[in-house]
């Protein structure tokens, strides 16, 4: 391994993420002919990254008008394109558009989408919020719109679903049926890539052998004018630059061009051409995901030709899932058990329902009669794909630069050893030597308290030793599936008990479809009251899924995981409007106190037991009734955290910060702070 190529690889870790070890591990392992266009290709890079700025960084926070091409979203225009952030999207086409200059959001929740990191990986860096289309001109009828309808002729809805995923890439056309690929483990079959390209050029060779070496340089155009149609991106880039220097090189008459080569040479071609791809999570599981098979494909054995396909295709889904799996573990959470299995059985068929669909599409002649195998093929393909969702799979929490680090180091010398580069005795030990670091060095992060970031509401996470969880509250109905999402992120598979402090929207309007998605144990609320909507629907969603309803108030004592929930609020028959009736508990676990308020106002905190605390949960999103001099004097709290996002209540109260202030109290806000974890040790 040269020098330039190990500090190339080392650089590109340190500025791209922990995810990019693995390359710099795999250099060993390639031939020579490939750690040069990948040391090239990475040094590159980084001249490039070190150039790019933000043409917008000094226009944040202006209301501007802007015209240009808008494509999935994506303004196109001067100085550099930018997202347009709104409910419901803009149609595609030519836009003339006014907004608010601003930077995009990150991740608000543990395992959330990160709406930053997706826009960077795509080269925009800023959005429009508070958008007024001024003027709009549809895109005029074109190649996509014609392809499409050939595509479409004859097809059952579901199978016109799958059509436009396999083939345009068109994968919102899938619906709720995307999420079943994913837990099945066959997301990948729905991103362009190697797959689809690897079929359309080699179908076409295939038929063009009386064109001799020309049909190379044919199938070399007909590739282009795909990425042309439906757009490149960055799976399906590296995918048509690695075939696009093997069909180059065929013409010009090389027999052979190992795997690696043509890896490192996209790698280097892609991140010249795009250097802020390096970010896009599609860019780094593309290619870790072929890096790993191209590791793997020496070490198959050859076997007669049934073995082999058997082999082979467990083997290189095994290898793939092996290079990708601490970055779909960190995004998705989750990790299907039945997915090499999913993939050696369901994967024929969608390499037959491709072909089929390039055909459907680029033929309008034989469209029609190429629909019913078709239907055919995409009925069993999605009746398997929804069977394997069902079955179990792995959750798994959010992953740490350490945890990447330890798994490729484990990894590494396995497969040097696979490769006889290292003694397997030694490989071992270093293996399992990195193990014993991730178990000794592991962060022991029970117990704590997640204040999770759903806006203008409230929602909290009190997790335990043992696998106890504690939920207080769950924000808007529109919360539910990410806070879901979140709980699954962060280690959750259920929840012990669900606590709901009052019939707000902002505070347990997330809680019934929430009942739905995650196991509970019980659910504790206030006193009933049969008179309001939300409180009936969620006492029924409860009844529904079998959970038991604890009704609490003050006095009652609540104990698990070592912990103990003491209501201090309401009296059993409160009187009052709703915020008069929220539920208010002190939380203690081993000297720790937190006092959860929901939104009860400060008047009646005199009526609660005093003593210092070391958060509080701020009462009615930091609203003026909420906080008083009398209430941090009776508890005299170190932190406080408001669960606050965009309103029109003027909260948090600037009179509540300033006691706050005054009082030395340390303040979190989740329109400031996003979701932030707090240790109860």
């Amino acid at each position: 391994m040269t020098p330039y190529a190990f500090a190339a690889g080392a650089l590109l870790a340190a500025l791209a993420g922990p995810w990019a070890i693995l390359g710099l591990l795999a250099l060993p392992a390639l031939p020579r002919s490939a750690r040069w266009p990948l040391a090239l290709g990475l040094g590159l890079v980084l001249v490039r990254l070190g150039t790019l700025g933000d043409p917008w960084a000094e226009r944040l926070g202006e209301r501007v008008v802007l015209e240009g091409e808008l494509r999935g979203g994506v303004l196109h225009t001067a100085p550099a394109p930018l997202y347009l952030r709104g409910y419901p999207p803009l149609a595609d086409g030519w836009v003339r558009v006014e907004g608010r200059l601003a930077r995009p959001d990150g991740a608000r929740l543990p395992g959330g989408f990160d709406r930053r990191a997706w826009l960077r990986g795509r080269g925009v860096r800023a959005e429009l919020r508070e958008v007024r289309r001024l003027a709009y001109r549809p895109p005029p009828p074109g190649l996509r719109d014609r392809v499409r309808a050939n595509l479409l002729r004859g097809l059952d809805p579901a199978a016109a679903g799958l059509a436009r995923a396999l083939t345009l890439g068109e994968r919102e056309a899938l619906g709720d049926d995307v999420q079943a690929f994913r837990r099945a483990g066959l997301a990948h079959a729905l991103a362009l890539s190697g797959l689809h390209v690897g079929l359309l050029v080699g179908f076409f060779v295939l038929l063009a052998a009386p064109l001799g070496r020309g049909r190379y340089l044919a199938a070399l155009a007909l590739l282009l004018g795909y990425l042309a149609l439906v757009g490149p991106s960055p799976s399906l880039l590296r995918a048509a630059l690695m075939a696009g220097v093997w069909l180059l090189a065929r013409a010009a008459g090389l027999v052979e061009v190992p795997l690696p080569s043509l890896l490192a040479l996209a790698l280097g071609a892609q991140l010249v051409v795009t250097p802020y791809a390096v970010g896009s999570l599609s860019f780094q599981l593309s290619y870790l995901a072929v890096l790993g098979i191209a590791l793997a494909l020496p070490l198959l054995p050859q076997r007669p030709r049934w073995k082999a396909a058997l082999v082979g295709g467990l083997g290189l889904t095994l290898a793939a899932q092996a290079a990708t799996l601490p970055l779909v573990l960190d995004r998705f959470g989750y990790l299907p058990l039945a997915s090499p299995l999913a993939n050696l059985v369901l994967l024929p068929l969608v390499g037959l329902l491709v072909p089929l669909g390039f055909l459907k599409a680029a033929l309008p002649a034989l469209s029609g009669l190429l629909a019913a195998p078709f239907n055919l093929t995409a009925e069993l393909l999605l009746g398997g794909t929804r069977l394997f969702a069902q079955l179990p799979g792995l959750h798994w929490g959010d992953l740490v630069a350490g945890g990447y680090a330890l798994y490729y180091l484990a990894l590494a010398p396995l497969a040097l050893a696979l490769y006889r580069r290292l003694a397997p005795r030694l490989a071992l030990a270093l293996a399992a030597a990195a193990v014993l670091v991730a178990a000794a060095t592991a962060d022991r992060v029970r117990p704590d308290v997640w204040f999770l970031d759903v806006g203008q509401g409230d929602a909290a996470l009190v997790r335990l030793p043992g696998g106890v969880e504690i939920l207080v509250d769950a924000g808007h109905a529109w919360d539910a599936r990410g806070l879901a999402r979140a709980l699954a992120a962060l280690g959750v598979d259920d929840l012990d008990l669900a606590v709901g402090t009052h019939p707000d929207a902002d505070h347990t309007g997330g809680l019934p479809e929430l009942l739905e998605l995650v196991p509970v144990g019980a659910l504790a609320l206030g006193p009933p009251k049969p008179d309001d909507p939300l409180d009936a629907r969620l006492r029924a969603a409860a009844r529904d899924r079998g959970v038991p309803v604890v009704n609490v108030s003050r006095g009652r004592v609540l104990r698990l995981g070592g912990a103990e929930l003491r209501f201090v609020h309401p009296p059993p028959s409160a009187p009052g409007q709703d915020n008069d009736r929220s539920l208010v508990f002190l939380l203690t676990y081993r000297g720790r106190r937190l006092l959860f308020t929901g939104d009860a106002p400060a008047r009646h905190a005199l009526a609660w037991p005093p003593g210092r605390v070391d958060v509080l949960k701020v009462a009615h999103h930091g609203a003026a009734d909420g906080t008083t001099d009398a209430l941090l004097r009776r508890f005299r709290p170190r932190v406080a955290w408001i669960g606050v996002g965009p309103n029109a209540f003027g909260h948090p109260d600037p009179g509540v910060l300033e006691r706050l202030a005054a009082w030395n109290v340390r303040v979190l806000r989740a329109d400031r702070d996003g979701s932030v974890r707090l240790p109860l040790r």
